[in-house]
């Protein structure tokens, strides 16, 4: 049981991470938010490789386990691949948990779910949160279905430009009978001229294992051939 526990909820952190760009969505009923309006106009560029390392960390409170991996992925037109560079702590951790979120980004990489679960008004529908204590553009994203990929909450962007700087929420439904919430940040930056992920954190409430979380933070190396200093 428990390794199904921490495969069904810790696993999908990283899946709204994936190194991919994804198209604006063509409707209409977008909320006239300045900082929304910049955001959904930029033209990234697609990104068609990308090296990194990752420090990743899971831990389950009620068990009183945890492990850590430091990897380097790299993604490209053949596929996304990862080596282990060190690691340490719960064998079971590190293969449910850990491994188990790399994987699950090989697959998002092959079947393009940035697509699908990108800010987009085709997945989302946007409302005025105001501004938060950072003088971010807070702005509530609602999922138009119900589906793993999607987080109901909020992005938080940067006025002047819109550039996506963080996104907090819980996904939009819980992947198991097991997992009852999963909160979700990830903190993005702009390289390279693609929007992309820095670090990602999760908490998951499992039943009768409790509170089991997950946190990655990536370097990194190249993006689309680009050496990043």
């Amino acid at each position: 049981m428990r390794c199904g526990l921490f495969s069904s909820s810790l696993v999908l952190a990283a899946i709204g991470a994936t190194l991919l760009a994804a198209p604006a969505g063509s409707r209409t009923d977008v909320p006239a938010i300045p900082a929304l309006q910049r955001f959904l106009a930029i033209e990234y560029g697609v990104i068609r490789q990308a090296t990194t390392t990752r420090h990743l960390e899971a831990r389950n409170e009620h068990f009183d386990t945890d492990a850590w991996m430091d990897v380097r992925t790299d993604a490209d037109a053949t596929g996304f691949r990862y080596t282990v560079l060190a690691e340490g702590g719960s064998g079971l951790v590190r293969s449910k948990a850990l491994r188990g979120a790399l994987e699950q980004e090989k697959r998002a990489w092959s079947d393009g779910a940035a697509t699908k679960s990108w800010f987009t008004p085709d997945n989302y529908q946007f409302a005025d949160g105001g501004m938060d204590g950072d003088g971010l553009t807070r702005v509530a994203v609602n999922p138009r279905r119900k589906d793993t990929l999607l987080l109901d909450g909020a992005i938080f962007l940067r006025p002047e430009d819109g550039a996506l700087i963080r996104i907090e929420g819980t996904l939009a439904r819980s992947p198991s009978f097991w997992t009852k919430r999963i909160q979700v940040v990830r903190h993005y930056a702009t390289i390279a001229g693609i929007q992309l992920p820095v670090a990602v954190e999760s908490t998951a409430q499992i039943r009768i294992a409790g509170s089991s979380s997950f946190r990655m933070r990536y370097t990194y190396l190249t993006v689309n051939g680009t050496r990043i200093d």
